[in-house]
């Protein structure tokens, strides 16, 4: 079975985990939508991780197929898979994965702030279900880590970066640099915009406060899409991971304390 094939496996694995981990926590959020559903839960759950599945399957064989051809890709799963020793470059990105990570965390609390002080800020009252408990939070993070990372990184970002480099590439027939800067801030920009809909499901959002969202998540983004073009897709992952386990497991945590 050619490397291509076995890593689409395996992420698509890693993928149907991260759609199951997810559901305390939209279940917590969105309890009193889903109430009024014409269909009973366990289906409406089912009908959702299958759906997610031929999602997550169409964007991995896509972004592995494009990643190859513009110098992107998953060094430490590609190489785990061909028999390279592995564990040292590992070892090199952690440090940098899990700072970046928790820097970005930390800049969207700190923008967030921001956002608050200048009057922008979610109803709490609207939105009594918003503060789901710190291990619903910790199993979110691995969806944001491996399903988020795919979907926005591995598919999007490579897509974007492979029609640049269509466009135009290097002497040495790579994408230029500007190229991948702008994919990574479409790509940021795209993974703001959706985080919207969670916002729908548990306010009524003014324009400021959609601006907010995006925002704060296209910062983040920017940050993943970095560590993906300079470290690998793993790296993005390690690094959303880190974030998400400080927004949304140490953030209620202290909180609550």
């Amino acid at each position: 079975m050619k490397t291509e094939w076995k890593l689409f496996i395996i992420l698509l694995i890693a993928c149907i985990f991260g759609v199951i981990f997810v559901l305390p926590y939209t279940l917590t959020l969105q309890g009193e939508l889903l109430q009024n559903l014409p269909v009973p839960l366990y289906v409406f759950l089912a009908a959702q991780v299958i759906q997610s599945m031929i999602l997550f399957a169409v964007a991995i064989i896509i972004g592995l197929h494009l990643a190859k051809k513009v110098g992107l890709g998953l060094p430490i799963l590609e190489g785990w898979i061909e028999g390279r020793e592995v564990k040292s470059y590992l070892k090199s990105i952690l440090g940098i994965s899990i700072g970046l990570g928790m820097l970005a965390g930390i800049l969207i609390i700190g923008l967030d702030y921001l956002f608050s002080f200048a009057g922008v800020t979610i109803n709490v009252a609207q939105a009594g279900q918003l503060n789901p408990p710190a291990w619903q939070g910790f199993l979110s993070s691995f969806y944001g880590g491996i399903n988020e990372e795919i979907l926005l990184r591995l598919f999007l970002m490579t897509l974007l970066v492979w029609i640049f480099f269509k466009i135009k590439k290097t002497e040495d027939g790579k994408p230029t640099n500007a190229d991948m800067w702008l994919a990574i801030i479409l790509a940021a920009v795209i993974f703001g915009i959706g985080h919207l809909p969670t916002l729908l499901a548990i306010t009524t959002p003014s324009p400021l406060l959609i601006v907010r969202t995006i925002v704060i998540n296209c910062v983040a983004g920017i940050i993943f899409g970095w560590l993906y073009w300079k470290k690998g897709l793993e790296s993005a992952m390690i690094s959303h991971f880190s974030a998400d386990i400080v927004l949304h497991v140490i953030l209620p945590l202290i909180v609550v304390i």
